[in-house]
């Protein structure tokens, strides 16, 4: 986007209302996303609609904050960049419930707080360090592909299986109103917000047939509100809400491959986000800076009882579509998000969606995230024989190895730590995809142009 079609730059502070308004548009962008990351796992953990809520609100608190320190010029790249949860991070914190689950949902989150303190730490390490330069080189399409369709592909049992299969007409209902709404509207708010209205459209129908009683209780389309109506309207969720972080080496093993795919897509954004802004691209330094702060924003997420945050490209989609690329506005967002954090009732009432609803987002958002990871390798040159091997053999380990090192437990942690480590690993399919593909990338002589690199 060229400078001129700007209508407030990075550094422009709008009119106060306008600053307001445009901030809210940031929250409603990233709401849907943002929101469904939480409602995965808090099902999953066994947490009562009550602790849901609670965690929404955790979630929303620490991405307020970690948005405030992306956008700081000397903490963070600076960039007009929204903070949000980490899509990357489901299958490594779905290893970490499945070992933890006889423990509850707060030993679950007290070993999520410290895989993601202990792997946030070492990031912001690469990053404020600057070795992040060193590692990009290796970093081609040809690995970032694979890894990011094993992220969207392997999670499809858990859209369909878990949440969709439920009650599919709803699902359904969902999965038709975002190509609706995305693909067919010439309304360009409709587009921004077609997940969010999808939602909303299907849970409004789900209350009204609950309330007619067309779905009785026990129903996986049914809402139950009794949770909203016994929910405070202001809690502060503070520190260490699940209890104290314990540092378990099976979770810190399993975060590691969420660290390395959240730093792959972070670097791809602060380039959009630079573009849309009218801004050159980043030079070392800023994303150096930007790193730094995703990992010190998953350690601080990590301390107020949420998940990993991550850069969010819808955002960046938004600047591009309204020209305003004022921090000040990102900030504003900021603000709000950690506002909503504190409306107990809020939390507790996203926390009714049935998952139906959930499911019908899931199948849309997952299928995007496996999409663009043929996106990415379409920057290779996927008519080379060496990269169709390559990208085959990593997308296929992905899918296939991980089941089987799930029943192989005690004979890869016969081995102490080394064991446990490579067990949590090799048990999360995008860091199967991503070690397999930079393996032979390396290895195997190729062109820049081949693997993408110009």
């Amino acid at each position: 986007m060229a400078m001129k079609n700007l209508v407030y730059g990075v550094d422009a502070k709008p009119p106060f209302p306008i600053m307001v308004l445009a901030g809210i548009q940031h929250v409603l962008t990233l709401f849907g996303a943002t929101t469904l990351v939480p409602l995965i796992f808090g099902p999953a953990m066994g947490m009562t609609t009550a602790q849901i809520g609670f965690f929404i609100s955790c979630v929303y608190f620490a991405m307020g904050v970690a948005t405030l320190i992306q956008t700081h010029p000397r903490l963070g790249s600076g960039l007009p960049i929204v903070q949000g949860s980490s899509f990357s991070f489901i299958p490594p914190i779905m290893t970490v419930i499945a070992a933890f689950e006889a423990g509850g949902p707060s030993v679950i989150m007290q070993n999520v707080a410290g895989g993601l303190i202990v792997g946030g730490l070492a990031l912001s390490f690469i990053g404020y360090s600057r070795i992040v330069g060193v590692i990009r080189k290796v970093i081609t399409p040809v690995v970032i592909g694979p890894t990011i369709m094993a992220i969207g592909f392997s999670l499809a049992p858990t859209a369909i299986q878990f949440n969709a299969a439920n009650y599919w007409p709803i699902s359904l209902l969902v999965v038709g109103c975002i190509f609706a709404f995305s693909l067919v509207s010439r309304q360009k708010y409709v587009k921004i917000f077609a997940i969010l209205m999808s939602i909303l459209l299907a849970y409004f129908l789900c209350v009204i047939g609950s309330l007619t009683g067309f779905f009785q209780e026990g129903h996986a389309a049914y809402v139950n509100l009794a949770s909203v109506a016994e929910a405070p309207w202001f809690r502060f969720t503070g520190l260490m809400p699940w209890g104290p972080p314990k540092f378990s080496v099976v979770a810190i093993g399993a975060m590691l491959a969420g660290f390395f795919a959240v730093m792959i897509e972070s670097i791809g954004d602060y380039h959009s986000c630079s573009y849309a802004a009218g801004l050159p691209d980043p030079d070392a330094a800023t994303i150096s800076r930007g790193i730094g702060a995703e990992g010190a924003n998953c350690a601080l997420a990590g301390l107020f009882g949420a998940i990993a945050t991550t850069s969010y490209t819808e955002n960046i989609g938004l600047i591009g579509l309204t020209g305003v690329a004022s921090r000040w506005v990102v900030r504003t967002g900021a603000v709000v998000l950690i506002i909503l954090s504190m409306i107990g009732k809020l939390g507790a009432l996203i926390a009714t969606i049935p998952s139906p609803v959930i499911g019908g987002a899931y199948i849309a958002l997952f299928g995007i995230i496996g999409a663009l990871g043929i996106q990415v390798l379409m920057r290779a040159d996927m008519g080379s024989q060496r990269n169709v091997l390559i990208v085959g053999f990593a997308f296929l380990m992905a899918l296939g190895l991980p089941g089987w090192v799930e029943g192989q437990q005690e004979a890869f942690f016969a081995f102490g730590i080394a064991g446990q480590v490579i067990w949590a690993l090799l048990k999360t399919p995008m860091a199967v995809a991503g070690i397999c593909a930079a393996f032979w990338d390396s290895l195997i002589p190729g062109t820049r142009k081949e693997r993408g690199l110009e």
